[in-house]
């Protein structure tokens, strides 16, 4: 299912408190972007137990119940995990990812809270949640009876928001600082390949996992654990940062002349990491027009031609990211300063072609 309005996380609590108290709704989203917890959170602050049940492990039998004889006639009887006294959240996780026939045994349930004889206790709620075909995940098309019997809400990833739970959630600050500086980094588009991905859970699990190793962590370790969670291009962007933080050496000391770029060839991670920075730091100083620049401006051009220079004699190809084009094509960096790197440094326009 595509979605035609997105919401942010936290718009969620708000939108479940008004719609899944009175119907059954399922949330859509990317995966490793919080839809459980989101739920399990919502349900808590109504002080009500979350039982999740799992799609993909689920049989129907294990919904409608099995027979037992009384006076008589057969009686199917509701598993004890659904059929309970007391008021509940019933998440529905990976709901779409059940086979046709769990997705049949659910109907009556969504609809009617009702299975058999049982019905949900007064005050329950019913919450579905999936991910969507387009994420290369584990998804099956919804009935159009199951989809009609439900309220749609589609999950969008916010940095701003993750940042903030975060703050709350004993996130390891290297995580929170980088991602603040590099939000576009919390979540990537599931890859077609097997291959880890960035993710707000893959965040996490790397937290988890710096927290435990603690302050002796050391960088190959680290790289495995970045790498092994991470987008590779994050997971690299990230190691670079984390030696940026230990050395306290970052590009503020480059653009004012107390360092240079680094050149060793164990730390062209960093090498990266520095360079995306001199490009968001020009990106942020230098104006469109070069008749409007202040002399700051002037003197980080001069400076920035000449970083520029010693990078490219380091890696040209590392250079070719300051002055690259977005994904669109389109320049970011000035076209006045593209112009005078073309002039000054034809070999690296050159080679960016």
């Amino acid at each position: 299912m595509q979605a035609a309005v997105s919401v942010t996380p936290a718009r969620v609590p708000e939108l479940l408190l008004g719609m899944a108290t009175v119907r059954p709704v399922f949330l859509w989203g990317a995966p490793g972007i919080g839809k459980s917890s989101l739920v399990r959170e919502f349900a808590t602050s109504l002080g009500l137990e979350c039982v999740s049940l799992l799609g993909t492990q689920l049989a129907p039998e294990d919904l409608i119940g099995v027979p037992q004889i009384r006076d008589g006639r057969s009686v199917f009887c509701p598993p004890e995990v659904i059929a309970r006294d007391e008021p509940y959240c019933l998440f529905l996780d990976e709901l779409n990812a059940a086979t046709p026939d769990v997705q049949k045994a659910f109907y009556s349930l969504i609809l009617d809270r009702r299975i058999g004889s049982y019905e949900l206790p007064e005050g329950s709620i019913v919450i579905g949640a999936g991910n969507r075909a387009t994420d290369n995940a584990l998804a099956r098309p919804l009935a159009s009876a199951l989809v009609n019997r439900l309220a749609h809400v589609h999950l969008e990833v916010s940095a701003t928001d993750w940042l903030a739970w975060a703050a709350d959630h004993g996130i390891h600050p290297w995580i929170t600082d980088h991602l603040t500086d590099r939000p576009d980094h919390l979540w990537s588009k599931p890859p077609k390949t097997e291959e880890p991905f960035s993710t707000p859970r893959s965040w996490h699990m790397l937290s988890d996992a710096l927290h435990s190793f603690g302050p002796d962590l050391d960088e190959p370790t680290l790289n495995v654990l970045a790498h092994g969670t991470l987008t590779p291009a994050h997971a690299t962007a990230f190691c670079g940062y984390v030696k940026i933080v230990r050395s306290r050496f970052g590009i503020e000391a480059i653009l004012k002349g107390d360092a240079r770029w680094p050149h060793r060839v164990e730390d062209r991670d960093l090498l990266y990491y520095l360079a995306e920075s001199f490009r968001g730091r020009l990106v942020k100083e230098l104006p469109a027009g070069k008749e409007h620049m202040s002399a700051h401006g002037r003197e980080i051009a001069h400076r920035a031609k000449s970083l520029l220079v010693q990078l490219a004699e380091i890696s040209v190809e590392v250079a070719q990211t300051v002055i690259a084009s977005d994904a669109d094509g389109n320049p970011v960096l000035p076209s006045w300063l593209l112009v005078e790197a073309a002039r000054d440094m034809p070999r690296l326009v050159e080679a960016r072609r």
